[in-house]
């Protein structure tokens, strides 16, 4: 028997319902042709249907410090199923990773240049639909936290994907490896280094620093309607309310 990862976003009918392709893999695990199979989705209600199937065995979704809402549902929706979850762009393309700045450029063929808009495909893929140079900004207050809450050594994409998969419900992370911010498997896969796990303190000054990327991440919209509050403000009155 086999196991079947469908790659493409499910298709969902007007009721939530996944339907075609999800329908058939129902009917080959119920054959015994398959042994289980899993989907990758990009919206909140694609997953929610996803897990309600009988078969389904793992749902792959966008997961990130600028990319909550799958947290709220679908993270403990996929517990309680006992269906795996699989988060992917942690890094929201590579912002998490500190590496990128105003001045960074991308391929003509990237979808970092050409779909930042959303104007190709879903633009959760691309920078996790945060305005880049509002991500910029908030990469670069994610990575000063980092250095002052995290033990010395760990880099940005390491507490990035280290939050990530203390998540209740996260089965792993997936990241391209094309990109120059994890092609070295061997430091980023510290996540996993012990140092990340010292206890509750760690943790929480993990959630503490994507939370307040996040927070700085969603002025993206504060800005649109013409507001203009300084970074350092909102990261302090950020730190305040916790």
């Amino acid at each position: 028997r086999i196991v079947v990862s469908q790659q493409r976003p499910v298709p969902v009918d007007g009721d939530g319902r996944v339907v075609h392709a999800s329908a058939a893999l129902d009917t080959l695990v119920e054959d015994g042709a398959v042994a289980a199979y899993g989907v990758s989705v990009e919206k909140v209600e694609e997953a929610l249907a996803a897990i309600a199937r009988p078969h389904v065995a793992t749902v792959q979704i966008i997961a990130n410090a600028f990319r909550l809402k799958p947290l709220e549902q679908v993270f403990p929706a996929a517990a309680e199923a006992g269906v795996g979850i699989i988060v992917r762009v942690p890094l929201a393309s590579g912002l998490l990773s500190g590496k990128y700045d105003a001045g960074t450029t991308f391929a003509a063929d990237d979808h970092r240049s050409y779909n930042r808009d959303g104007s190709a495909f879903d633009v959760g893929e691309t920078f996790s639909g945060v305005d880049y140079e509002t991500g910029v900004l908030a990469a670069r207050e994610f990575v000063d936290l980092v250095a002052l809450h995290l033990p010395d050594g760990v880099t940005p994409a390491q507490a990035a994907i280290a939050w990530v998969v203390q998540q209740r419900g996260v089965t792993t992370p997936v990241e391209m490896k094309r990109h120059a911010h994890v092609r070295d498997r061997e430091r980023d896969d510290r996540a996993a280094d012990p140092r990340m796990a010292r206890g509750r303190a760690t943790i929480a000054a993990v959630a503490i620093v994507v939370e307040i990327a996040a927070h700085v991440a969603r002025r993206n919209s504060h800005h649109a309607a013409g507001g203009n509050e300084d970074v350092r403000l909102i990261l302090a009155n950020a730190l305040a309310a916790r």
